[in-house]
């Protein structure tokens, strides 16, 4: 079990109820075109495209994650179809418009409104999006969250920006107040990618839903990001060390600072300064003097995954 200590940052998160104007620069942004070349391209982002593309009857060859021939065939019919250029590429236009075709069945959106304080509350495990009228559950909305290995920030947070976008970010955009790097509620062109695990850290929504909350949320609207009850180390006790970021980080911090180790940011960034702190808390405690924080570290700082 953890100890008292860290316990109530966890509950403090569960007792709720249940950029600039440019390109937002996350790394949600990065898709890449697909196109035959050789050697072939491959990978996920391939079977995505297949399996779509068999759904709508373009595609009959096993799920293979080759970008070839017939791939591109498939491509080509739909880019036909669709009245779009037929060069066999899978770029943002061919993309948005199977996302704009797969997204036809959740299209309809209801005309009520929250009459009062709006906020937000986002369980990552479970993939869901709640918006809170005056701190009551309005709607609810399913999402796409970070991978374990780029997991969504936890913690509580604010709108700072919103933008009308497209492309890979959706039709809108909504910035949170992470201090240690660009995250956002966008839409998306792989609206399939909704219900999973999958961003590098952004909340993805259908583009009709995001346009939807993105109606009712301002600036300096409140968003709880809830993960399990191990709050910021859902996804584990990872070694911490120069250029690490995150809640975890954030959460490091301000252990450093209950020990009179740190007197810097809680900006989630673990750069010299934190560093720092980590190798004195270290030598105080009588342990290897890494600079990182190790499961060593991580017991004496009092932070223990439960069971």
């Amino acid at each position: 079990m953890k100890t008292a200590k860290f316990i109530p940052f966890v509950i403090a998160i569960l007792i709720f109820p249940i950029c600039i104007n440019a390109a937002p620069f996350c790394s949600c942004g990065n898709s890449r075109y697909l196109k035959l070349q050789n050697p072939p391209m491959y990978g996920h982002d391939v079977r995505e495209i297949q399996t779509q593309l068999k759904n709508m009857g373009y595609y009959n060859d096993p799920i293979s994650g080759v970008y070839d021939n017939i791939t591109s065939k498939a491509v080509k019919a739909f880019q036909q179809d669709m009245g779009l250029e037929v060069d066999g590429i899978l770029g943002s236009r061919t993309l948005d418009k199977i996302a704009e075709l797969f997204e036809q069945p959740v299209a309809h959106l209801e005309p009520e409104k929250p009459k009062g304080e709006v906020s937000l509350v986002i369980f990552t495990l479970e993939r869901q999006l709640i918006v809170l009228d005056d701190g009551k559950p309005f709607k609810q909305f399913p999402v796409a969250v970070g991978k374990f290995n780029t997991p969504t920030p936890i913690g509580i947070f604010t709108i700072t920006q919103k933008d009308i976008w497209s492309g890979e970010f959706g039709s809108r955009w909504m910035r949170l107040s992470v201090p240690w790097g660009i995250y956002g509620i966008h839409g998306t062109n792989k609206p399939w990618s909704i219900g999973t695990f999958e961003s590098s850290g952004c909340i993805r929504m259908y583009n009709t839903h995001v346009e939807q909350v993105y109606e009712w949320v301002k600036i300096g609207t409140k968003v709880f990001m809830v993960g399990g009850v191990d709050g910021p180390f859902t996804f584990g006790l990872n070694t911490l060390s120069q250029g690490s970021r995150g809640s975890d980080v954030l959460e490091v911090q301000k252990r450093l600072a209950g020990y009179g180790f740190y007197n810097g940011d809680y900006d989630g960034i673990y750069e010299h300064e934190t560093q720092k702190a980590v190798l004195a808390f270290q030598k105080a405690k009588g342990l290897y003097p890494s600079g990182k924080v190790d499961a060593a570290t991580y017991k004496e700082l009092g932070i223990l995954l439960f069971e």
